[in-house]
């Protein structure tokens, strides 16, 4: 898959089979579209291509809106489109002045003059253009005008799978990652440079990697013990993560740290990715270290029964 980071290093194809959208996650319901997306290029001859943004819209056109945070990063969403069969993937830098680009010019500049699309495959309610004023009804009269076929994937083949980024966002702010992974059709990751931390898990027993996460908008989810998977330099350990404010040592901000079974590397400075497959327990404060070390114990035996 080859990646633009603008609209304006892409160079035109003959027959591109096109979507436009976030793709927040890159969901089951996303991946009907993306399906569809690849079986029309094939039958057709064409290359697919994904056009997003970034920021995500919301940002830029509410700054003051802080509460939305993102499923997936720029880093993970090119993955799992290139897992797609995507061919193209064009990243539009999303500003106040790209969204003052109406509808019928977004089309006709953008889609049809500089990708070349020749078919659009839109989720159902797809809006678009300035202020969202482009429907489904404005591209089935700019279609014929413009040579391109247009497709919608019904709501109801989208609600099949019942699926959405608000449900998943929902389900990982409440630690409901069994409900999050099966809405994602993968397990949630979360992608960090390991940093040097206060080493309090190693004088209880259980030497941790603290994580720091880059991309503020990234979603973490609810406070707690996880049972995870561990991707470190391409192999793969279990392990259980904490994300909280370690309450029983008087801590008040949020560290995420995860405590790799059976691994004794130095990883300071590495990347890792841990992907969550179950909550065992929420936060709790201790009275003290040994009950904190007495319970950290039930919950790596917690974590390796779910893992097995």
């Amino acid at each position: 898959m080859k990646v633009y980071n603008s609209i304006d290093e892409f160079l035109r194809i003959s027959f591109a089979v096109v979507t436009i959208g976030t793709f927040d996650g890159v969901h089951a319901g996303h991946r009907k579209i993306l399906s569809r997306l690849v079986e029309l290029a094939r039958t057709n001859g064409g290359e697919t291509v994904v056009l997003t943004f970034f920021p995500h819209p919301r940002m830029v056109l509410q700054p003051d809106d802080n509460d939305l945070k993102l499923i997936s990063t720029m880093e993970e969403k090119i993955i799992l489109l290139r897992e797609a069969g995507i061919h193209h993937l064009v990243i539009q830098s999303f500003s106040k002045e790209f969204s003052r680009i109406g509808a019928t010019e977004f089309v006709r500049d953008i889609l049809v003059n500089k990708i070349g699309t020749r078919m659009l495959v839109i989720g159902y309610d797809h809006h678009f253009g300035r202020n969202r004023e482009g429907s489904y009804k404005d591209l089935e009269e700019l279609a014929p005008l413009y040579n391109f076929k247009l497709e919608e994937i019904l709501e109801q083949d989208i609600n099949e799978v019942a699926v959405s980024s608000t449900k998943i966002r929902k389900a990982l702010m409440e630690g409901d990652i069994r409900t999050a992974n099966l809405l994602l059709s993968y397990d949630f990751s979360l992608t960090g440079t390991v940093v040097e931390g206060e080493r309090i898990g190693r004088s209880l027993g259980f030497p941790t990697a603290n994580i720091r996460i880059e991309e503020n908008y990234k979603i973490i989810p609810a406070e707690g013990i996880y049972a995870v998977t561990v991707k470190v330099e391409g192999k793969q350990y279990k392990g259980m993560l904490y994300i909280g404010r370690r309450p029983a040592l008087g801590g008040t901000s949020q560290t995420i740290e995860v405590n790799i079974f059976d691994f004794d590397m130095d990883i300071y400075g590495k990347k890792i990715t841990v992907f969550l497959k179950e909550r065992i327990r929420g936060d709790q404060h201790f009275e003290n270290l040994e009950l904190l070390r007495k319970r950290m114990h039930e919950d790596k035996i917690h974590a390796t029964k779910i893992l097995s």
